[in-house]
Order: C-alpha cells, then structure tokens, then sequence
C-alpha cells in the first residue's frame, strides 16, 4: 500500500508539473465555456423561444436559467471524459519516454503501478473537473439560478461518475498506447469525436433515427442526460410553476435529452446510474483483467 501511495503521489505531481498536460486539461472546460456563451448561447435562445407557445411570454431570467443550464451541461458531459484521457495521458508517456523500465526494475509489482496510474488519473481528473463545475454554476448564478440544492448534489455526483467512467475507459484504451503519436491521435479523436456521440454537442432527438438507437447502447449517454436532467431539472419545475403547460415541457425535455428513450421506452434516471455504474464496473474489471493478463504472460 505504501508503495502504490508513493507511486500515486509521484505520478499526481508529474501531471500537475507537466504544464502541456495540465493546461491542457484545464482550460479545455473554461474554453468551451466561453465558445458555448458567445457563440451558443444565442442559438439555444432562439431554439427555445422557437418552441414555445405563441403569444407566451416567460421572464428573461428564466430563459436564462435555461440557455445556462443546457450550456454547463454540454460541457460538463465532455469534460469530464476529456480530462481524464488527459490526465491519464501520463501512463503512455512513461513507456514513450523509457521511464518505465526504470519503475518496473525497482521491487514494484506490476499491479501496484497500474493501481498508482488509476488513482492518479482519478485523482487529478476529479480536483479538475470539480473546479470547473463550480466555474459552470458561478456561470449559471449569473445568468439565472434555479438548481435545488439536490440538483446541485446530484450534478456533483454526475462529474463524479462521469471522471470514474471517463478514467476507466481511458486507462483500457491507453494501455496499449505506446508512442506519443499515438497519444495526439487518440486524444484529437477522443476531443472531437465523444462530444457527439454522448449528445452534448447536438442534442440526440435532432440525429437520425437509426443513429439513436445505435446511440442508445452507449453509457456516455446516460451520463450525459443525467447531467442535463439536474442541470436543468429546476429551471423546467419553475417554468412548469409558471403555467407552461405539461404538452410544451414534455417535448422540451424530450428535445434536450432529458428524457432518454431505448427503442420508444423511457429510460428513468435509476436506470440511467444503474447503467453508468454498471460500465464503470465493468471497465475497471476490464483494466485489471489486462493487467492480470500482462503480469501472466
């Protein structure tokens, strides 16, 4: 156990030493805040108002409690996983670099490095994207707050999940990354591509039918509408308050991911973490069994 602290503490303070990696990782969240208020905001504005009844009026505070909650929801969702492939990055760069070797000649089982990796990525991924969380709510404070203080617990325990799912699947597919080619081709893959895949980009409802239900079967999803739901989840009860009517909050929800449906089914939020978790569990079963497989062989 001392060993496997040790090494976590030396890998923690590589990765916050290493300004590429940790400025990288940091300011990915507070870019795309600034590019999804300047340039995004507007559009979810009018999409909002486009959908709304004609002739209803809501205060301008509420809109923007909604434009704000879809925005920290986009990028949250994202971040989340970005950052920890980033954070994980360190894993790769110590067999590109050699350092490896020096590490594994020391009396250091090969499980006790992999477990220090984990936990580093963890680690670092988690002081990140919680900071940045609060960024997106003192952004939302702003603008317009709704959120309960539920909504502000849930949405907590959403990046939590997020970053132990995002440092699963990163640790999976860095461990057979060797090369630092490799490291910038999976992380412009992971930084263009995920976003789109989990929803926080383009909401789902507006992909092809075909594409959603290819979409479905990914956990990312999940994890992306939770995220939605508690960001938004108070600002969509006060316009219901108002006197919006269940007909028009319905397809809002429906249209922001909210609600989630597998094959016309909706899949309620106990479902959405039940399957979040259970991938979790199911990658990090994955990395150790490579491990094990590695330390076999």
């Amino acid at each position: 156990m001392n060993r496997i602290l040790a090494l976590t503490r030396r890998n923690i303070k590589l990765f916050f030493r290493d300004k590429g990696m940790f400025f990288t990782s940091l300011i990915t969240p507070l870019i795309l805040l600034v590019l999804y208020a300047t340039f995004l905001g507007n559009v979810y504005r009018d999409s909002f108002l486009a959908n709304l009844p004609q002739g209803m009026v809501l205060q301008e505070s509420l809109v923007d409690g909604f434009v704000g909650g879809q925005l920290i929801a986009s990028i949250l969702a994202v971040s989340c996983v970005t950052v920890s492939f980033c954070s994980n990055f360190l894993m790769v760069q110590d067999k590109a670099t050699g350092c490896i070797r020096d590490l594994t000649i020391a009396p250091v089982r090969p499980a006790e490095l992999s477990v220090s990796y984990y936990l580093a990525t963890l680690i670092s991924s988690l002081l990140i994207c919680l900071v940045a969380a609060g960024i997106c709510m003192g952004y939302v404070a702003s603008v317009g707050w709704y959120m309960t203080a539920g909504d502000v617990v849930l949405l907590l325990l959403d990046v939590v999940l997020l970053v132990l799912f995002g440092t699963a699947l990163s640790s999976i597919i860095n461990y057979f990354l060797t090369t630092q080619g490799q490291i910038s081709a999976v992380g412009t893959i992971v930084s263009s591509g995920y976003g789109f895949i989990c929803g926080a980009y383009m909401p789902i409802s507006s992909f092809s039918e075909g594409l959603q239900k290819v979409i479905s079967f990914l956990p990312g999803t999940y994890g992306t509408a939770l995220v939605r739901n508690h960001a938004m989840g108070g600002v969509l009860t006060e316009m219901s308050k108002q006197g919006l009517p269940d007909e028009v909050i319905t397809p809002l929800r429906d249209a922001m991911d909210c609600n989630l449906y597998f094959f016309g089914t909706l899949v309620s939020e106990p479902a959405m973490y039940m399957i979040l978790t259970g991938t979790i569990v199911l990658l990090v079963a994955g990395y150790v069994l490579l491990n094990a497989f590695r330390k076999n062989k």
